[in-house]
């Protein structure tokens, strides 16, 4: 019985072991920019609490719509609780009033009021869509720095490859006596630089990671978490007159400011209605003993003699003024953003482009080159040495670049306000 109770024990342990390790061995799928983003959307904490302020905003434009409550009042009187004086009866004297009052909003008040209210409500939105686009950008940015780390790993683990093959050929023809031992120490020291660049572009991968996980409020661990993705520029780009006119269209920081200007004018509007008098409509129906049933109506009028909401009216007047001039500097600002991403794409990219036409094909040839002559002594290590820099500099630079046209691309589609790079 024991001994069938410890196999059965045995057999979990096992199979849970095997389910840790089959874990390990198969991490999370690699993640490409679109899933990345959609996992943003969907669980990004500040996109969410904004969301729920414009959801505050349109409640409130229920508030704004409401009409005026009626005032019911009810009167007793003439009740003689006393004793003496003249006898009369205490149910058959008393007067019973019930009044009715409503007060009628005039110029358009109510409606103005929900017209305000929307206002706010597409502000609202457009503030929502601002956020949305600033916080996008700072996750483009860790998405492509998690890319520009994965591709430097990528380019240390090869050149550390790369080197070691060298190495090995050299102790052979060290072995051989082809070369002196100051010779294959100087070649051994010099792959602590390339194993320095492999560590080191590790962490900063991690880094990466870690900061577009915390932009994700995603709790997976660093080892199971992946991004994939094209690292990679392209030489076409629309007219600066084109991308000028998107940024027009598409930037919500605009049109904020542009529904800023359009609320001012509609809070003008109120508070000129607001300075006009709202009579107070009343009917009132009663019972008074000598003269049996009756009824009244009664109208009752503010005279605004003294307060007529100037106040009012000349601040929200200045405050259409001040929402102009806010969004000439938007507009002046959309300009400046739109002109400075565009000439730093553009700047980037004609760098690019002899890299990728003539430097990395040279750079590869170079130290091809020069290693087959150092193995056949028709070169000296300090040229071999010098080839091999030359080339992971030239490769290095070239990722650093690409990152770099990247991140400009980034801030290009940020200050449209949408992708116009992909």
């Amino acid at each position: 019985m024991r001994l069938g109770l410890w196999r059965v024990c045995a057999g979990l342990l096992v199979f849970a072991a095997q389910g840790i390790t089959a874990t390990r061995a198969n991490p999370q799928q690699a993640l490409t920019w679109q899933d990345v983003r959609a996992k943003f959307e969907a669980s990004n904490p500040s996109l969410r609490a904004g969301q729920l302020f414009v959801d505050e905003s349109r409640a409130q434009e229920i508030t704004a719509h409401l009409r005026p409550n009626p005032t019911l009042g009810l009167i007793a009187d003439q009740i003689n609780p006393f004793p003496g004086g003249p006898p009369h009866s205490t149910f058959g004297s008393l007067l019973s009033v019930a009044t009715l009052t409503y007060l009628y909003e005039r110029d358009h008040k109510r409606e103005l009021r929900t017209e305000s209210a929307q206002g706010g409500t597409r502000i609202a939105e457009s503030g929502q869509a601002d956020l949305k686009r600033s916080l996008l950008f700072n996750l483009r940015m860790a998405f492509v720095q998690a890319l520009l780390q994965k591709s430097v790993v990528g380019l240390a683990r090869e050149n550390i490859t790369y080197y070691d093959h060298v190495l090995n050929v050299n102790h052979d023809r060290f072995q051989a006596g082809a070369i002196a031992q100051v010779d294959l120490d100087r070649l051994e020291l010099q792959r602590v630089q390339y194993e320095s660049d492999l560590r080191t572009a590790e962490v900063n991968l991690r880094t990466a990671k870690i900061q577009l996980l915390a932009l994700l409020n995603d709790r997976t661990p660093v080892e199971q978490f992946d991004v994939t993705g094209p690292f990679d520029f392209s030489s076409e780009l629309a007219s600066l007159e084109e991308v000028r006119q998107l940024a027009i269209e598409g930037r919500p920081d605009l049109r904020t400011a542009t529904e800023s200007v359009g609320r001012a004018k509609t809070d003008h509007r109120l508070a000129i209605a607001n300075g006009s008098t709202d009579p107070t409509l009343g009917f009132d129906v009663g019972r008074n003993p000598p003269i049996d049933q009756y009824i009244g109506f009664s109208v009752n009028i503010p005279l605004r003699i003294f307060d007529r909401n100037q106040g009012e009216k000349a601040r929200t007047q200045i405050d259409i003024e001040r929402n102009q001039r806010l969004l000439d500097a938007t507009r002046a600002q959309v300009f400046s953003d739109v002109d400075s991403a565009y000439a730093t794409v553009s700047g980037v990219t004609s760098l690019l482009l002899p890299y990728k036409q003539r430097y990395l094909e040279q750079a590869l040839r170079v130290r091809d080159t020069i290693a087959f002559s150092y193995e056949h002594g028709a070169a000296s290590l300090l040229d071999f040495l010098n080839a091999q820099a030359n080339y992971r500099s030239v490769q290095l630079n070239y990722l650093n670049l690409v990152g770099s046209y990247l991140n400009a691309a980034s801030q290009l589609n940020f200050a449209v306000g949408r992708e116009v790079i992909p």
